[in-house]
């Protein structure tokens, strides 16, 4: 009998190929960011609170993914959103982004769920910072997947599902 092994349901890395390992460091750390100390000049990691941000170079990237070119083109279809603990909040983001090197890609625009707007890091990876009343974080700004917020008919948000 074969027996199977499921990974569990959890992502522990996210990996950014950048061009530059050290200015994109500095880029994450004027967005107020810790590098951790087991980081090295080549693989710099930021604690996400039980996954990491890392950042290596595109081309050692696209040597250990064999991937023929270490650069691409065009829209990635990929984003890492940042949920905002307030409306005023994503506009305050967006602009240390920007601040730090960040290029704006959409101001803080209210929608139909909320507020959010983007911002590029100085590789183009696509950021979304954005707020929405559903969403339930915990007192550690950590997102409880399986829970939303809900509104009584008066309007008052009811106990978290």
């Amino acid at each position: 009998m074969t027996q199977t092994l499921r990974p569990s349901q959890r992502l522990h890395l996210i990996l950014l190929g950048v061009d530059d390992v050290g200015a994109s460091t500095m880029f994450y750390e004027a967005l107020g960011w810790a590098k951790s100390p087991t980081s090295n000049d080549g693989f710099v990691k930021f604690d996400l609170g039980g996954y990491a941000l890392c950042l290596l170079s595109r081309a050692a990237f696209a040597r250990d993914a064999m991937s023929p070119t270490a650069q691409g083109s065009g829209f990635a279809g990929i984003g890492l959103v940042y949920l905002a603990r307030t409306p005023d909040e994503v506009a305050l983001v967006l602009e240390r982004a920007v601040a730090a090197g960040g290029t704006l890609v959409k101001p803080a625009t209210k929608t139909d769920w909320g507020v959010a707007g983007y911002f590029k890091d100085p590789d183009g990876h696509l950021f979304e910072v954005d707020f929405e009343d559903g969403w339930v974080l915990d007192a550690e700004h950590k997102l409880l997947v399986d829970k939303v917020k809900t509104w009584n008919e008066t309007g008052t948000p009811a106990p978290s599902k």
